[in-house]
């Protein structure tokens, strides 16, 4: 039976199950008429809503397919070791690679050939992790350098320090140091608060 025959005790008088077998005679040709129009409108206006959003959706969409052999970049999330003065995490590198596909399991998901140092993560990404690469020298940050953990999380560290800088305020001057970061270009240079 039904939930809500279970609950109440009677069948459910929905305008859907008035179209059954007998029950014209028992309501009336023109009340299930009626509310046959009213359910065939409904069904109407919510597939034009859905061919409406569709549109909008494929517009904007572009389907993203690897081949086997291709290279693609792989999304990584920045942990701060050191906490940087003045900057969110905005300039940490986002992704790393280049690895090549070795592999496509199903329609979503693609093994990568990953190198001996980073055995203990798995090698099978979604799609939404992954990027096309195209060859850029300065986006691109190798992995050997990044000990990256199984979440795919890694420690910013400092390099070197570049410059040194006080700013002297009214009352006290504050030390600052320009460092260069491990994973970062001298362009990423940041100045950062002496402790």
């Amino acid at each position: 039976m039904a939930p809500y025959e279970a609950l109440y005790g009677r069948k459910c008088r929905t305008p859907l199950c008035w179209v059954e077998t007998g029950e014209r005679k028992v309501i009336g040709t023109e009340m299930v008429d009626e509310t046959t129009s009213k359910i065939r409108l409904i069904r109407d206006r919510l597939k034009a809503v859905q061919d409406r959003q569709r549109k909008y959706y494929d517009a904007k969409h572009r389907p993203v397919e690897f081949e086997v052999g291709e290279f693609v970049l792989l999304k990584v999330s920045p942990m701060k070791g050191v906490q940087r003065f003045g900057k969110t995490g905005k300039l940490s590198p986002r992704f790393i690679g280049p690895y090549e596909i070795i592999e496509k399991i199903g329609n979503m998901a693609y093994r990568l050939d990953l190198p001996v140092h980073m055995q203990g993560i798995h090698n099978v990404f979604h799609i939404s992790v992954l990027r096309k690469y195209v060859s850029d020298d300065y986006k691109r940050t190798q992995s050997k350098s990044i000990k990256l953990r199984p979440d795919l999380k890694y420690v910013e560290e400092p390099e070197r320090i570049l410059d040194y800088d006080v700013k002297q305020l009214r009352h006290r001057a504050i030390p600052f140091a320009k460092v260069l970061w491990k994973h970062g270009s001298e362009r990423d240079a940041t100045w950062e608060k002496e402790t």
